[in-house]
């Protein structure tokens, strides 16, 4: 009887972890699909160790711009401070609409004796 129980607990576990698994994957790809679809312009930032392939980009004011990551060498990830992007492996676009400003972008993955000065700029106007 105690066996039975085991094997009745262990399947409902596998059960409701396949469940999520997979209504997690599902959402992502929909987000995913979302976010390029109203994006009107894309902008990449290629990353390579310590840096990124400018140290300044420039887009328009209230424009969906799709931002994505290509990590050409060593694994980096962005963050656009005070902006709500952040990019990683996982993810490698975001569509966002910015107001006129100046933005800092960083690589917020760890990624070695240059990560600190990992930065550029983003202009938006």
């Amino acid at each position: 009887m105690r066996m039975v129980r085991k094997r009745i607990a262990a399947a409902m576990a596998a059960l409701a972890l396949t469940g999520a698994l997979a209504a997690c994957g599902g959402k992502n790809e929909n987000a995913a699909e979302q976010e390029t679809a109203v994006a009107s312009q894309d902008l990449v930032i290629r990353a390579t160790n310590w840096q990124f392939d400018k140290a300044e980009y420039t887009v328009p004011k209230d424009t969906p711009i799709r931002y994505m990551l290509e990590n050409e060498q060593g694994a980096h990830g962005v963050e656009i401070e005070k902006a709500g992007v952040k990019l990683s492996n996982g993810k490698k676009s975001k569509v966002a609409t910015l107001a006129a400003g100046t933005y800092t972008i960083k690589c917020n993955i760890v990624c070695g004796q240059g990560h600190l000065a990992m930065k550029a700029t983003l202009i938006v106007k």
